[in-house]
């Protein structure tokens, strides 16, 4: 019994080595490697067409939340109460600016820094908030002239370009809380978030809009277990639900404000991996432009890092789009809904001019950013209204092309009934895939500030529902 308890031994450090040496090849990016960490850090934010507030949906407060909890034997120690989620404007707490108590915009970004200085673990390189569920409802109201064009704010024009049923088309959702609690079992913990946009409505009614984000865990097992619902409806026929990965702090993809997240490092192509396990029950339909994958970052046309400047800021994006009904827009006759040029992971560039070579359907669509000075025709730019700033889209689909980075390779791949795992060379595609800059300055460092997973109804003509859930989410830098 003793030799074989001395055996046991040399197998268990043996095996621990080789542990040890694998895990030497990768580091996480974030502070909850694989979604396993018992005491569950989870923000909601929500947007309206161009990613800001406008105003706040009656009784809600400002569209900012938190679930965060510690254990404490076996018990759920929550750090953010339902009156801290509640707060709206006009309501101070600690640490917000005088200047942004009564408006919207600045008060959901001054809580969402608070909401994390409650959640937030002290960690290396620096510490960390939350996952975030972000909600966001596409209606513009063009007469409001909310929204500012390529980051220049512009009077209201005619309608037509953009769903909107009328006045208050942009409005904030109803939300509703049901923290995170330990099951009756002992061993399971669960809580979501959930609501609709119909401010008249009562959720499950019928005929509105509705999300919902369920998280559940095994205590001590696994990954957290993020399961998904987004219903489209006629007065809401453009909405987006993903669960991002956002910069601790500065800027996110997207925004021009401060914002908390789960990337404790900032990942830089080519440098890093994305793995996760994604299961689509229901795809959301022909108009669903589900993402795998969407990472998301901010840098000028000359290659230097966001500031804040609206006018020279450019949100950057780049989507692989599984939703086997997306065809591709870029073609041999539709050039302008291409990049410029193709980069092979030999790094061969192809011209999109170059019809016998140049891999169209690896596209679906390509626009460039608004504010650039020196495009090359032909060339269509990216909406205008729908970021702060200028905005630069690289929209992607399965081809063989991107095998080598691990990306799904035919239509189908991963989409209904195919759940499965992926490990995908985000870093290693990025690298090689065009963005814009300006001729003779120095290129970008492609560092993405937003890792994100989830879909984007886009303009439904019938009420569509998409249904999947999301685990072992993680960030891995190479």
């Amino acid at each position: 019994m003793e030799g074989q308890v001395h055996v046991m031994f040399v197998l268990i450090n043996v095996l621990g080595m080789l542990l040890g040496a694998r895990g030497k090849d990768y580091v996480s990016a974030v502070g909850d490697p694989g979604m396993r960490r018992d005491g569950l850090r989870v923000g909601f934010e929500a947007w309206n067409f161009c990613n800001e507030v406008g105003q706040e949906a009656p009784e809600m407060g400002s569209p900012r939340a938190a679930d965060c909890f510690d254990l404490s034997s076996s018990s759920l120690v929550h750090k953010v109460s339902e009156a801290d989620n509640k707060l709206g404007v006009g309501k101070p707490f600690p640490g917000i600016k005088p200047g942004a108590l009564k408006n919207p915009d600045l008060y959901a970004a001054e809580k969402e820094k608070y909401l994390g200085s409650l959640c937030q673990v002290e960690d290396k390189p620096q510490p960390w908030q939350f996952w975030m569920v972000m909600l966001k409802n596409g209606n513009y109201d063009t007469n409001s002239g909310l929204c500012p064009e390529n980051g220049k704010k512009v009077p209201p024009f005619k309608p037509g370009r953009f769903p909107c049923f009328g006045d208050g088309c942009m409005n904030q959702p109803i939300l509703f809380h049901q923290p995170t609690q330990l099951l009756e079992d002992g061993t399971t913990m669960t809580g979501s978030f959930n609501g609709t946009f119909e401010l008249d409505a009562e959720v499950g009614g019928g005929l509105t809009s509705f999300y919902e984000v369920v998280w559940e865990k095994k205590l001590g097992v696994g990954s957290w277990v993020f399961k998904h619902k987004l219903k489209t409806s006629k007065k809401y026929p453009w909405l987006m639900l993903y669960l991002r990965a956002d910069a601790t702090k500065g800027f996110s993809g997207g925004y021009h404000y401060d914002t908390r997240g789960m990337l404790k490092t900032l990942p830089e192509s080519p440098n890093f991996k994305v793995r996760l396990t994604l299961d689509i029950k229901q795809g959301g339909g022909p108009k669903s432009q589900f993402y795998l994958v969407d990472i998301g970052s901010c840098w000028k046309n000359d290659g230097r890092q966001c500031d804040g400047d609206v006018l020279s800021d450019v949100t950057r994006y780049c989507e692989m789009i599984i939703n086997p009904q997306t065809a591709a827009w870029c073609g041999p006759t539709s050039q302008k809904n291409c990049p410029p040029y193709h980069i092979t992971p030999k790094n061969i560039k192809i011209y999109r001019n170059d019809t016998a070579h140049f891999p169209y359907g690896a596209y679906h669509y390509y626009c460039a950013p608004g504010n650039a000075q020196h495009l090359e025709q032909p060339v269509d730019t990216c909406d205008p209204y729908s970021n702060p700033q200028a905005q630069e889209i690289v929209q992607l689909l399965p081809h063989p092309i991107w095998a080598d980075y691990g990306y799904p390779t035919k239509q189908g791949d991963g989409w209904e009934g195919d759940g499965r795992t992926w490990e995908l060379d985000v870093g290693g595609l990025s690298s090689r895939l065009y963005f814009y800059q300006d001729p003779g300055t120095t290129p970008a460092r492609r560092i993405w500030r937003s890792i994100d997973m989830g879909t984007e109804i886009f303009v439904s003509d019938k009420d569509e529902v998409a249904e999947w859930s999301l685990s072992d989410f993680d960030v891995l830098l190479t």
